[in-house]
Parts: C-alpha cells; structure tokens; sequence
C-alpha cells in the first residue's frame, strides 16, 4: 500500500476519529454486569465468537462491498447494501449505533474533502451525489467506511484488517472500563486476537452474497436488555 493510502487509513481507524464510538459498548455494559463476562479469558471468547460468527462480520462483509461498490461507481449497489444492513440490525441500539456512526463519519469526510488530490477529482462528483441520498435515508457506519476508504486510496485487504481491528480495539477498550481490566492486559488481548483477525478477513472476502448470516442473538439480548441496567457507562 503507498504511504499515503496508509496514513489515510491509520487516520480512519484511530480512535480520535470523532464519529462517537467510543460511547458504544455493543452489548459489553449488559454482559459485564451480569456476570457473563468478569475477566479476559471469558471477553476473549465473547470477541473471538463474534469475529468467527457474530454480526460484525456481517458488518465488514458489506463494508467491503461498500468499498467494492465505490470503485465501481456504483451507485444502485451502495443503497442497496445500505438498506440491507438496516433490515439486518436486530434491535434498535445497535441500528441507531450504525446509523449515528455512519453520519457522524459522512460529515467529516465531506468536511474535509478539500484535501483530496486532483486523481480523486472525478469520482468526488460520483461520491458526493451518492452522501447526498444516503443522507436522506441514513448512512450505516460500514458503507460510510467503504466510501471514505476508497475515496482516500486505502488498500482494499488493508481496508478490511483495519475495520476488523478498529471494531475489536473499542470494545477492547469499553471492557478496560467495565471488568474492569489493566491497560496491558487489554493490549496483551488485542495481540492475541490477530490471527483471529486475520483468519476472519481470509473468510469475509470469499463470502457471496448468499453466504451472509450470523448467529448473534447472544448480542441482540445484550443489546435490548442493556437500556434497561440501572446505571450505565455507555450509550443506549
């Protein structure tokens, strides 16, 4: 990847990126305070399950025909998926999650579309014609991600590792807070789930359309019993 595509992408996956997912724990708060989850033996198979199974490679599969979509300048394809990930959502928290990231992520790229370089120049139009109706029908943070990756010429593999990683580094980083565990423990955990990682990103690109299920209703329980905690650190 030329190093301009890298920097871009270590930009899109940084947690500074102010799209609001650090408010966010998908389930996490519920788990954690039931007992589910109370040390990070037991967190690293809730994460390694949901890379394996779970919704978030849903999420990534249609992230990368996002990405996919928007180097062909397609623009039929891109709503389409838009609206597929909308029907897919289990519970309204997660949807609305999605929904507010995909916005937020949406907003900033046009606010600094400016910086793009002349080759980018032609597609802009395409893109910016695309947001527009996205807009008015909502944004899902995966296609919003797919969008900005290919406009900013981030390697298509690497798009897909850098979604994966940025995806398991936040709740990484919400369990930190709930079990709560050690800054160290929680990066010896995120080098332990690489190869995860890399194994479910060599499964998502082989993926057809047909193929695109998951068996997640551990997190859609967690997600729908979590507005009802009597306190809570992160969004509902």
């Amino acid at each position: 990847m030329q190093t301009s595509g890298l920097l871009r992408l270590m930009q899109l996956v940084s947690p500074s990126l102010p799209v609001g997912a650090y408010s966010y724990s998908e389930g996490l708060e519920t788990l954690v305070q039931r007992g589910t989850i109370a040390n990070v033996e037991q967190l690293q198979h809730w994460l390694t399950q949901e890379l394996t199974y779970g919704a978030v490679r849903l999420e990534a599969a249609v992230m990368l025909r996002s990405y996919q979509a928007s180097q062909a300048g397609d623009r039929v394809a891109i709503e389409y998926w838009n609206q597929w990930l909308t029907a897919a959502r289990d519970t309204e928290e997660l949807r609305s999650q999605s929904l507010q990231m995909g916005r937020s992520l949406l907003r900033l790229f046009q606010d600094v579309q400016e910086n793009l370089n002349s080759t980018q120049a032609t597609d802009l139009e395409t893109v910016l014609t695309t947001l527009d109706a996205l807009k008015s029908q909502g944004c899902h943070f995966a296609i919003a991600f797919g969008l900005v990756a290919s406009m900013w010429e981030v390697e298509e593999t690497s798009t897909l590792l850098g979604y994966l990683h940025s995806w398991a580094s936040n709740l990484v980083s919400a369990a930190i807070k709930l079990v709560p565990l050690g800054q160290t423990e929680g990066q010896r955990l995120l080098l332990a789930l690489n190869p995860t990682i890399e194994q479910a990103a060599q499964t998502i690109v082989q993926l057809a359309d047909g193929d695109l299920v998951s068996c997640g209703w551990g997190l859609s329980l967690a997600s729908m019993h979590h507005e009802t905690l009597y306190s809570r650190l992160f969004r509902s």
